[in-house]
């Protein structure tokens, strides 16, 4: 009877060790008649590599992460792409979790670019949109998912734009962030897609 009792114990203490921990909405937050409303991205139309519009509603059910880069970077975005890669690779048969790659340089990032550099990089797959769009369009989501894009003459390539990946969830919400040039806070943020992906499981 002991040994029964000893093992539903360790089995409960196993089970809350296990719990995952929700995620937070990050952002801007305010109460508004009497219920707490918290920031969302915003709404975006943008045309894929495939020549395909992509909207809020292209990830609709999903969750998704979102990049700012271009094509001809010299700088960081070689090295973000092989950190998203390895995200891709972990994940890449979760039907619910989808990517958003945006391209700052909208006039050299044309569609069939866009193609090619999603064939160099050996994604095949509809759950992965490399972007372009009106260039002011860009720049204003880039806000909404908390990204810096601008043209900056003295950066190197001629645009100024960080490293960031950002995990939106299906209610538009942004959930978690990392530098995706940094392998260590990938891994961080890899289990906070996890999490997220388990959360919305439970």
């Amino acid at each position: 009877m002991k040994n029964i009792l000893y093992i539903i114990i360790l089995l409960s203490i196993i089970s809350c060790s296990q719990e995952v921990e929700k995620l937070p909405i990050l952002g801007n937050k305010e109460e508004i008649n009497g219920k707490m409303v918290y920031h969302e991205v915003g709404d975006f139309h943008f045309i894929d590599q495939d020549g395909n519009p992509v909207t809020p509603s292209t990830f609709e059910g999903q969750n998704y992460i979102v990049d700012y880069f271009f094509t001809s970077c010299p700088t960081i975005c070689p090295k973000v792409k092989k950190q998203e890669l390895r995200v891709y690779e972990k994940f890449k048969n979760n039907d619910k979790l989808g990517y958003l790659s945006v391209s700052v340089d909208t006039k050299y990032d044309t569609i069939q670019k866009l193609k090619w550099y999603a064939d160099k990089l050996n994604i095949h797959d509809k759950k992965w949109k490399f972007v372009t769009g009106e260039k002011d369009h860009i720049y204003k989501v880039a806000e909404s998912f908390f990204h810096v894009a601008m043209d900056d003459k003295t950066a190197p390539g001629g645009f100024n734009h960080d490293g960031r990946l950002i995990l939106v969830d299906k209610n538009k919400h942004i959930r978690s962030f990392c530098d995706g040039t940094d392998p260590v806070d990938v891994d961080r943020f890899m289990k906070d897609v996890e999490n997220l992906l388990t959360e919305e499981n439970e």
